[in-house]
């Protein structure tokens, strides 16, 4: 590894902001790692983990099966405009037929919490039986909230039709492998899943009032609680590959991940669908989790400059240019063109209290964002 520019001194703070989550706070591990000009600076493993276990990374998946979309947007065979049921005319029944790509990466298709559990999500037919049965909860395009993972599941479905073989196998080997990335995996055969750290719910809620004062919205996020979380801990989930929540790997597989989204690292995309996929804010309607605009572009979030970065996953010392795609649980994720930096921090706590879990947020993002630049950190 190398520093690349970055201050050795504010890289052992942020370290030692991580390592009092663990030291001195709820969580049992935690990774996290920072790259800059296509290399390796930080990587560190804390707690009880060994060096380079891996992490169930949650909707950081997101990124990396929108970054295998736009590779089928590159090559002509998918239409982020184009609605999905040209494609997958089982998903048109219940008046569904004008949802788009555009809007399942944006999470404006409307139907954030479609139902879609085990064991129906095991088979494409169950899945394709299912994605008929749903219905909207807005027409398509004109709201915006956050689609844990039913959006993704269609997605996941149109690459299949549109590459010609599973959604699992092409991330894998038009992307993963590409970049040079073998740990990181999205359906880890069991066998294979020795190394992933167990999922732990740790912390205790904070009472509703205490949300309502410090500004967190009251959102229904639907599946996004420990129940659901802590079914990544079943074997047959993890070798599933759930596309919009199942990617595993470690934090310096998805620091350098980003480091291509950048371009400091050569990657497989058109350059033209890459800038459009991290640079053009397709949506800004306002969503609930953010309590301001999405600034959504076909997959990813922008930071933004009106003070809601933090919100939206990123720290106050980012650029307003930084995008990227944070998970449940605490997972962070993103890349600043403005320092080069990219940066990822992975932990197996499910923390209850999301105060705590925003406070670690703000706090390593800030540290983080301003390893190059100026910043300060809390």
């Amino acid at each position: 590894m190398t520093n690349a520019g970055v201050d050795p001194e504010r890289c052992a703070d942020l370290v030692a902001r991580a390592r009092r989550e663990v030291d001195d706070g709820p969580l049992p591990s935690c990774q996290l790692a920072i790259a800059r000009d296509g290399c390796l600076v930080v990587f560190e493993t804390i707690g009880a983990a060994a060096p380079v276990s891996r992490y169930v990374t949650f909707s950081v998946t997101k990124a990396l099966v929108a970054a295998a979309a736009w590779l089928l947007i590159g090559d002509g065979l998918l239409d982020p405009t184009a609605p999905v049921a040209e494609a997958i005319p089982e998903f048109a029944a219940l008046g569904k037929g004008a949802v788009t790509l555009e809007h399942l990466l944006t999470h404006t298709a409307g139907f954030p919490r479609a139902p879609l559990g085990p064991p129906a999500w095991s088979t494409r037919e169950r899945r394709l039986e299912a994605f008929a049965r749903w219905r909207l909860d807005w027409a398509p395009g004109t709201r915006c909230e956050y689609h844990p993972s039913s959006a993704h599941w269609v997605v996941a479905e149109l690459i299949e039709r549109a590459a010609g073989i599973d959604y699992r196998a092409f991330v894998h080997e038009r992307l993963i492998e590409r970049l040079g990335l073998p740990s990181l995996q999205l359906g880890v055969p069991e066998p294979d899943q020795g190394d992933v750290n167990a999922l732990v719910p740790v912390g205790v809620p904070p009472p509703a009032a205490e949300l309502t004062e410090l500004g967190f919205p009251a959102v229904d996020l639907g599946e996004v609680n420990d129940a659901t979380l802590l079914r990544f801990n079943d074997p047959e989930t993890l070798a599933l590959g759930v596309p919009g929540a199942g990617a595993v790997g470690t934090a310096a597989d998805i620091a350098v991940f980003y480091q291509a989204l950048l371009g400091t690292i050569d990657g497989p995309w058109d350059p033209a669908v890459l800038a459009d996929g991290t640079r053009h804010i397709r949506v800004t309607l306002p969503e609930p989790t953010v309590g301001g605009p999405a600034n959504r572009t076909l997959g990813l979030v922008v930071a933004g400059d009106d003070g809601l970065a933090v919100r939206r996953g990123f720290g106050r010392t980012c650029s307003p240019r930084a995008f990227g795609h944070s998970g449940a649980g605490g997972q962070l994720a993103w890349a600043d063109p403005a320092s080069g930096l990219s940066f990822c921090f992975l932990t197996n706590g499910l923390d209850a209290n999301l105060i705590s879990e925003g406070r670690r947020r703000a706090a390593l993002g800030n540290r983080a964002g301003g390893l190059v630049e100026t910043g300060s950190a809390t």
